[in-house]
């Protein structure tokens, strides 16, 4: 029974040993290229394999390592185990590259993880020159190559701007020959209207009031019109405002023009006869309603501007 039991002990902690060490944190080095020359570049690899649980620090590397060795870039990368789903490797590749020729030791780096400080190994990185051969004399540098550049050159880097100028051409032709040709429209010119005299106007509308013969029944509406007539009349013959003025106001306006007393005191009657009816409602007999109508056709006849032949007019301007 003892002797069973020693053998149970001896097997489980050789079990848990084999378990630690396995699953026990482990950083690795290493260089995608050992040997470089002047100015080339290389990867160095640092990477530390460890448990998804556990947490580690990377080392920091600095830019220069071992005096000569230049870090120029660095890029990190996580990668799971795919034997053991507990397992990941966190991974950093630093590139680098040298200046000067030899041989340079990149050291050792600590990581610190929960378990403890693992250590990568050291690598060496060479650093050569170009071998020249001294047995071959120097020559001149040459000068650049003179390459023919032709019109089909030119052309083939630049057709984009040939054809949008061809294009813009084409559309500017085609908007002048549619303004060229385009059916023009008929502009049709109306002869002026010819302006008929102030007399002729109250000479016209006194004759179509009077056909109307509105005084046989609207006395007062006839007078009004027959008025306003006159007004008009007096407005476009004599530039005074008939319109706003009354009566009395209308001849202390003409009293400086030339109409003689007869032609004034014929429009008076017209003009009081009109506003008697208007605002005294006064009834007019029918023979006073045409008299009315005959004075103002005689007032416009006679106070109507005096006809000119155009040959005097033309003499009166020499």
């Amino acid at each position: 029974m003892i002797k069973h039991l020693k053998y149970f002990l001896v097997l489980l902690l050789t079990g848990t040993f084999y378990t630690a060490f396995a699953q026990a944190p482990q950083a690795g080095a290493k260089l995608d290229r050992t040997s470089i020359r002047l100015g080339e570049q290389t990867l160095l690899h640092l990477s530390i394999k460890l448990n998804k649980k556990d947490k580690a620090e990377f080392p920091v590397v600095p830019d220069s390592i071992a005096g000569k060795i230049v870090v120029v870039g660095v890029k990190t990368d996580t990668i799971a185990d795919k034997s053991d789903a507990t397992l990941e490797t966190i991974h950093k590749a630093y590139t680098v590259t040298g200046f000067d020729s030899g041989q340079y030791v990149i050291p050792s780096y600590a990581f610190k993880t929960g378990s403890g400080v693992v250590n990568s190994p050291s690598v060496t990185l060479q650093v050569t020159t170009l071998k020249v051969d001294t047995t071959k004399a120097f020559y001149d540098i040459k000068q650049p190559l003179a390459i023919e550049y032709t019109f089909w050159d030119w052309l083939r880097d630049n057709w984009q701007w040939v054809v949008g100028i061809l294009l813009v051409l084409l559309i500017i032709a085609g908007l002048i020959y549619y303004l060229k040709t385009r059916p023009k429209k008929v502009v049709i010119v109306e002869p002026p209207v010819p302006i008929l005299p102030p007399h002729i106007i109250a000479l016209q509308k006194l004759a179509e009031l009077r056909d109307k013969k509105l005084y046989q029944q609207e006395v007062k509406t006839y007078h009004i019109e027959l008025s306003e007539v006159m007004r008009e009349y007096l407005e476009k013959r004599y530039a005074i405002k008939a319109h706003e003025q009354t009566t009395d106001e209308i001849f202390d306006s003409l009293r400086s023009l030339q109409i003689t007393e007869d032609n004034k005191n014929t429009l008076r009657q017209v003009l009081v006869l009109a506003d008697l009816v208007k605002f005294a409602k006064e009834k007019p007999l029918p023979f006073e309603n045409e008299q009315s109508m005959d004075k103002a056709i005689g007032f416009v006849n006679n106070t109507k501007p005096a006809f000119i032949p155009q040959a005097d007019k033309e003499e009166g301007i020499k």
